[in-house]
């Protein structure tokens, strides 16, 4: 994981997962267009932090997750 200094995200899209239930509750964002990595925010707080994944690092990550 790295902190978003060092990408520029301030044009980036955000999308929120497709398992998100719309009640405002907590949910993650993932920006598209950063080949490499994966820039993920809180959808509650849009301008708050955001955390940078290494693309080949979230992949199994999420695998993961749909595994379980």
């Amino acid at each position: 994981m790295e902190t978003s200094p060092d990408y520029d995200l301030s044009a980036a899209t955000w999308h929120k997962s497709s398992y998100s239930d719309g009640s405002g509750g907590n949910c993650l964002e993932v920006a598209d267009g950063h080949p490499a990595v994966v820039p993920v925010r809180d959808s509650k707080n849009p301008h708050g932090p955001k955390l940078v994944f290494r693309a080949s690092a979230w992949k199994p990550f999420v695998e993961n997750l749909k595994r379980h």
